[in-house]
């Protein structure tokens, strides 16, 4: 059993991320998904990101260490999309972290002032082959840091376009590949113990 904090994307903590959280769960992980948002979510992506930059990224750290401060250190970081962002830092720059799953972007690891990235930590990156909101050069970057540092990655590709394609509640779902991508987590937390 891995213990896992589910980090939601700009569009907040909707009942798809909800319920893959629940997912984790009854496979017997024990899982927290923080509400960033105090509430809010928002349907479009651009609304999203329009409400994260209101409120400022300083300000959604400071809520997202809060949340964090209040867990074990022993975590598996996992995040959706602007939540990849922040999954990604902390599992780089936290003690006692298990893993890190990434999906619909990799951390900017220099943009947040990550100098290495430990080797213990392996991470997992999921997005879609044409998707226009992954920085395919910061993927390479992000793959070159974990090289560096010996740590394990694994990079899963899926066919399309939709950024968040495992959230039912985008219209660009795709079960498919949402199910395959749980497989795939689901086997990394077993690795991640």
């Amino acid at each position: 059993m891995s213990k896992v904090v589910v980090l939601h994307s700009a569009q907040g903590l909707r009942p798809g991320v909800e319920g893959w959280a629940a997912r984790l769960r009854e496979s017997g992980h024990e899982v927290w998904a923080p509400d960033l948002f105090a509430g809010r979510s928002f349907a479009k992506l651009e609304e999203g990101i329009a409400h994260r930059d209101e409120v400022g990224v300083p300000e959604l750290m400071r809520r997202l260490e809060a949340e964090l401060a209040e867990l074990p250190a022993d975590l598996v970081y996992a995040g959706f999309s602007m939540g990849a962002a922040s999954a990604g830092y902390y599992a780089a720059t936290r003690t006692g972290c298990r893993g890190a799953i990434l999906i619909g972007g990799v951390t900017p690891l220099a943009e947040f002032g990550v100098e290495a990235w430990p080797e213990t930590v392996p991470a997992q990156v999921h997005f879609s082959a044409e998707d226009p909101h992954v920085d395919r050069a910061g993927v390479e970057r992000f793959e070159h840091a974990l090289d560096a540092a010996r740590a394990r990655l694994e990079i899963h590709v899926y066919p399309g376009s939709e950024h968040l394609f495992a959230d039912p509640d985008s219209p660009g779902f795709d079960p498919v590949s949402a199910e395959l991508m749980l497989a795939r987590v689901l086997e990394f937390l077993q690795r991640c113990n």
